[in-house]
């Protein structure tokens, strides 16, 4: 996959995070199951600022890994909201890699569709607030 020219102009990243070497997997690329703890974070930021309150992951709909991760790329995540329900979200999050430097090239490298719930103090589902 060809690098992109730039980070995406019209929006600010949700999180920003390095990945580190105790981050690997066996083949030496950064692990799978932790990029999707990112987005899950990510996602859980996005929901948790529209419902206005504590959220929980009730699903991830869609992962797709579609570039390599490396030890030391900065990575930016882009969380929005796509659809909002009664109780529950749909949050699309985007990971894009920042790699070398000086000439720094940004890949586009990860997408993945996650719902989450509002939920109360006591846990169980709430409404999401009106916007």
């Amino acid at each position: 996959m060809a690098p992109l020219p730039e980070l995406p102009r019209d929006r600010e990243p949700i999180l920003r995070i390095q990945p580190m070497p105790s981050d690997v997997n066996m083949h030496g690329d950064i692990f799978g199951g932790w990029i999707m703890a990112q987005v899950d974070i990510a996602g859980g930021i996005a929901a948790a600022r529209r419902a206005k309150g504590r959220v929980a992951t009730v699903a991830v709909n869609q992962f797709v890994f579609k570039h390599p991760v490396m030890v030391g790329d900065l990575l930016s995540l882009y969380a929005r909201v796509v659809r909002v329900g009664r109780t529950s979200m749909t949050i699309e999050v985007e990971v894009y890699a920042e790699r070398g430097l000086p000439d720094t090239q940004v890949f586009g490298v990860t997408e993945a569709t996650l719902t989450f719930v509002a939920v109360g103090e006591d846990r169980r589902p709430r409404p999401v607030p009106a916007a």
